[in-house]
């Protein structure tokens, strides 16, 4: 509805704003339903119920607890949270009262989940008549951001074992003043209080300025290449990073890729995080650590000096972090070894008399020390004393000799790495255990995506393999472990440059549950039912793979490297824009300025027929060409140079064969021609003839 005043007015500008700006009078607020209005907290309530289904319980104080799981819907969230579980408290007043919220997650560290907890307080704050399902909504949107911030410091309750009671019944036993009192051990000091820091505006304008600016060369240098992303609220980045010395990492660390650089909103005031990708996380997180302090001393350094600096010495962070852990774990059994041995002396003595230790008379309790030929076992091998068991020492018992040794097969455990495989509802019947003894696997090619098969791995032996279609190099190694009624594991397999597909026809040897004799291979593929007969008691045992699946673990080892010797590039001695010795011509072709590469063998002759006499295999086609003229190589031309344009084979457009534009036909040919009227005589007698 157009006013007065814009009628009046003839400009064509002031019409169209009147045509665009709708009058005040047909705007329509947004319908609120009237069980809204009327009770918003049970309405509101009533919407949780149908988007997640939430487990309503009795909270006290009269309020509703209403627990459900909350998933984030970002396809590209960093963290690995497959969902957030909430208990929701609405109170009785609401919205009077404010609701508030409690993460359940026993996988989050409870410092995030105070910070997840207090984001939604911040929440409700900023929109006081947003419904509870548009709160959660919200919550959705910035968990990312809520987990980035840093990790709220919470007190942890450590339980201690109460020793007082030995100290007083060793002081009332040794009230003599012949016994040595034992020293009382000194309490812990309280841990001091450390404030959260606090920044003046002026501070955080000066990193946010500073932040902008390493953030703009990081996404300058990183932006392009294919594994680089970027969170959308600019806080985590993922970029690919390739270690100097991987063959140096522990076998944790070698199957590395990416990481996710964590870069805190008032960075450098608050410390720059990484998070290692295709790792496993109990030896990424005590690097991960250790480059959080040394980027905490070093904050002259910009952010892409960081990474540099990742990359180049990341083996020997892992080492300077293995070596911390090690030191960590001694100090801790040091630690146990003082306690243990300031509470033997309390024990002896609660066991002994006072008087007896002050009449200087011999007690009648005596110590006699276990035999060590009891705590060792005799074999060829190996003896430590980790195969005995703990519980047969405390008991008396006494270890097997070497005879039983020898009778028992020691099986040593397998490390948990790389693809797992399994026999889930396997079926054996008659048969104590079964091993595959040559496995036949197809593998696709990481790099064309193309089926390739791999038969005949045996354990323990790696198996060089090549794609068939790009020819990039693989490799599969076997690690086979015993299957039984309790256990489906048939080993693990360590996979460079290929994934595994599926399992073909391989080879088991069972083992008769009579007579615990093996039997030869037998081949047997998933789905297929194998009967046979035991070779020594002739029982009847069968068994059948229902299906076969394969279990990622850790990533696999490095490409192997490439088979033989490099080739070693022919040096020619040849610059740009000169010519050839004799223009390139040899004594087979003096009108041919070129030489050739030949594709046999990569070598550089001036013909075919040089090619024959200086090597010793027959010419192939030779695909690619140096000119005579300036020394450029470049693909096979037929008449002239591409770069400097000049004929190759003689004057162009001169000679009747090689590169001429002559013609045999009498009638086109040209009256100087001396062919054209030749034999002319000859031919009209033989007619005449």
């Amino acid at each position: 509805m157009i006013s007065l005043q814009a009628q009046e007015d003839g400009s064509p500008q002031t019409r169209e704003q009147a045509v665009l700006e709708p009058s005040p009078s047909r705007i329509v607020p947004k319908p609120v339903p009237e069980s809204q209005t009327q009770d918003p907290r049970r309405y509101q309530i009533e919407q949780l119920r149908r988007r997640y289904s939430p487990k309503e319980t009795n909270a006290p104080h009269g309020a509703t607890s209403l627990i459900f799981k909350l998933a984030p819907s970002d396809p590209d969230f960093p963290f690995e949270l497959a969902h957030l579980d909430c208990d929701l408290r609405v109170p009785w007043e609401y919205p009077e009262e404010k609701p508030t919220l409690f993460v359940r997650n026993k996988d989050i560290p409870r410092g995030f989940g105070i910070n997840i907890e207090r984001g939604w307080e911040k929440l409700v704050e900023e929109k006081p008549e947003a419904t509870l399902l548009a709160l959660t909504r919200e919550l959705d949107k910035k968990l990312e951001t809520f987990l980035s911030e840093q990790k709220v410091e919470t007190v942890k309750l450590v339980s201690f074992k109460d020793t007082r009671h030995l100290r007083a019944l060793a002081a009332e036993e040794n009230a003599t003043p012949v016994t040595p009192t034992q020293p009382e051990p000194a309490k812990p000091a309280p841990r001091a209080y450390v404030p959260e820091p606090s920044y003046t505006k002026d501070q955080i304008a000066v990193a946010k300025a500073r932040r902008a600016t390493e953030v703009r060369q990081l996404e300058a240098r990183m932006g392009r290449m294919p594994m680089y992303h970027r969170s959308p609220d600019g806080i985590v980045y993922t970029l690919p990073i390739e270690p100097k010395r991987r063959p140096e990492l522990p076998s944790g660390l070698q199957g590395v890729q990416t990481l996710h650089l964590i870069i805190p909103l008032i960075y450098p005031l608050q410390n720059l995080r990484v998070q290692l990708n295709e790792v496993d996380s109990n030896d990424a997180e005590p690097v991960e650590d250790l480059f959080s302090e040394k980027a905490a001393e070093q904050q002259h350094m910009t952010l892409m000096s960081h990474l540099n600096y990742l990359a180049q010495n990341l083996h020997k962070l892992a080492k300077q972090a293995q070596a911390q852990v090690q030191a960590r774990v001694q100090a801790e059994a040091a630690k146990a070894e003082a306690l243990k041995a300031t509470i033997a002396p309390l024990e002896v003595d609660k066991n002994d008399t006072g008087k007896s230790v002050a009449s200087g008379e011999k007690s009648h309790i005596q110590f006699i020390t276990r035999p060590p030929e009891w705590s060792l076992v005799i074999g060829e091998d190996d003896s430590t004393d980790e195969d005995t068991d703990p519980e047969d020492e405390a008991h008396g018992g006494v270890a097997l000799g070497a005879e039983d040794t020898e009778a028992t097969p020691v099986i040593t455990d397998t490390p948990e790495r790389g693809t797992m495989i399994s026999f889930p509802s396997i079926e054996l019947h008659g048969i104590e255990i079964i091993q595959v003894s040559i496995l036949s696997l197809s593998v696709k090619c990481e790099r064309c995506k193309t089926i390739n098969d791999a038969a005949g791995l045996k354990p323990g032996v790696e198996k060089p393999l090549s794609c068939k279609k790009c020819a990039s190099s693989m490799a599969v190694t076997f690690r086979a472990q015993l299957v039984h009624e309790h256990s489906s594991r048939a080993g693990f397999l360590d996979l460079s440059g290929c994934k595994v597909a599926d399992m073909l026809p391989s080879t088991f040897i069972p083992t008769c549950a009579r007579c615990s004799t093996s039997s030869l291979g037998l081949v047997s593929v998933r789905g297929e039912t194998v009967t046979n007969i035991c070779r020594d008691c002739h029982a009847k045992f069968t068994f059948k793979i229902p299906e076969v699946k394969f279990l990622f673990i850790t990533p696999g080892s490095l490409p192997p490297p490439t088979t033989g010797p490099r080739r070693k590039q022919e040096k020619l001695g040849l610059h740009a824009g000169e010519p050839l010795p004799n223009k390139g011509a040899c004594q087979h072709y003096r009108k041919s300025y070129r030489w050739f590469r030949f594709s046999c063998c990569s070598r550089v002759h001036p013909c075919d027929k040089c090619h024959d006499d200086g090597e010793d295999h027959v010419n192939e086609w030779a695909n690619r060409m140096i000119c005579g003229w300036c020394s450029r190589e470049q693909n096979y031309a037929v008449e002239a140079c591409g770069f400097c344009g000049r004929s190759v084979i003689g004057r162009k457009g001169k000679g009747f064969w090689e590169g001429g534009r002559g013609t045999r036909d009498q009638r086109t040919m040209s009256r100087k021609d001396p062919r054209k009227h030749k034999r002319i005589v000859g031919s009209q007698a033989a007619k005449k003839t």
